[in-house]
């Protein structure tokens, strides 16, 4: 079973969080004006420090590293196009390094952990796992966490929960402390609760996450991640049933919550509802189908 992250949209920012276009060059084996003229081209729409700095999050990242190969070979306007498919392949959120993105041709697909190829040419255009650039980011990131405790006066939850995604891959622990000083500033942060859940979740505290998971889902009732992870953990503690209503709420908030479906039909094949079992299985299948096509 899987449990899942979020990240929600960037909002402006008292603290400078995020990265600047000199540090996303010397990632991305780009000039800066390269970038100011991606920028220019609509192709990310980075948000303006306090003193009208560019800062870039690590999507802007992703979407730039993507845009640099595709300026190889395709124009301006199947670039734009490409990356507006991405944004909307992307999850909204973390963790994104389990992504690898490949282009072929102007069609562009994203798989988590599954290498691609042309079963006709056997070539790629472009194939790339976001991992490795999320493994060139952390330094920065872990430089911000000392640099915001610096100017602890001036964050606000949002802040340490932007961090705590940057961190996650590579430095869990200050991951977790982004979050719970994000939960300080903030105690019914929605998504902090959630990757906060998540980390812990993933470190065997099982019984913390889903109570985090819990105040997610009190904070935003119509989360389907929320609902979801909430499931994967209750059915982690063995408290099945519960496990069962969380689950059927995920797949009520969104219908096409596959992961929800199969694990709801593992519970219901082991507690003797073969029929629900069955129902659900057979949509997991088909959406597992339309995922893969």
């Amino acid at each position: 079973m899987k449990i899942v992250d979020f990240e929600s949209p960037s909002t402006a920012k008292s603290f400078p969080s995020g990265y600047t276009a000199k540090q996303a060059a010397r990632l991305l084996e780009l000039s800066e004006n390269q970038i100011r003229g991606f920028i220019q081209e609509e192709f990310i729409e980075p948000r303006r420090g306090p003193k009208g700095e560019l800062r870039l999050s690590f999507q802007d990242l992703v979407l730039l590293r993507t845009a640099k190969e595709l300026s190889k070979t395709l124009s301006t306007q199947k670039i734009k196009r490409v990356l507006r498919d991405l944004k909307e392949e992307l999850p909204q959120g973390r963790d994104l390094s389990a992504l690898r993105i490949t282009a072929e041709g102007d069609e562009i697909v994203v798989r988590d952990g599954r290498t691609l190829f042309n079963p006709e040419s056997g070539q790629t255009l472009m194939n790339f796992a976001v991992a490795d650039l999320a493994a060139e980011v952390a330094p920065l990131a872990v430089v911000q966490v000392e640099e915001a405790k610096e100017n602890d006066a001036d964050m606000v939850a949002d802040d340490w929960y932007e961090i705590g995604c940057d961190l996650e891959t590579h430095e869990p622990d200050h991951a977790r402390e982004a979050y719970r000083r994000a939960l300080e500033l903030e105690p019914m942060h929605p998504d902090a609760h959630i990757n906060l859940g998540r980390l812990l979740h993933l470190h065997g505290h099982i019984d913390a996450a889903q109570t985090h998971y819990r105040l997610a889902l009190q904070s935003r009732p119509k989360d389907a991640t929320a609902a979801y992870n909430l499931g994967v953990a209750l059915q982690d503690l063995g408290r099945v049933l519960e496990a069962m209503r969380a689950y059927r709420r995920a797949i009520h908030l969104d219908p096409m919550a596959s992961d929800a479906h199969y694990n709801l039909a593992q519970i219901c094949e082991e507690t003797g509802r073969k029929r629900e079992a069955l129902r659900h299985l057979q949509a997991y299948k088909r959406l597992a189908g339309e995922e893969s096509a």
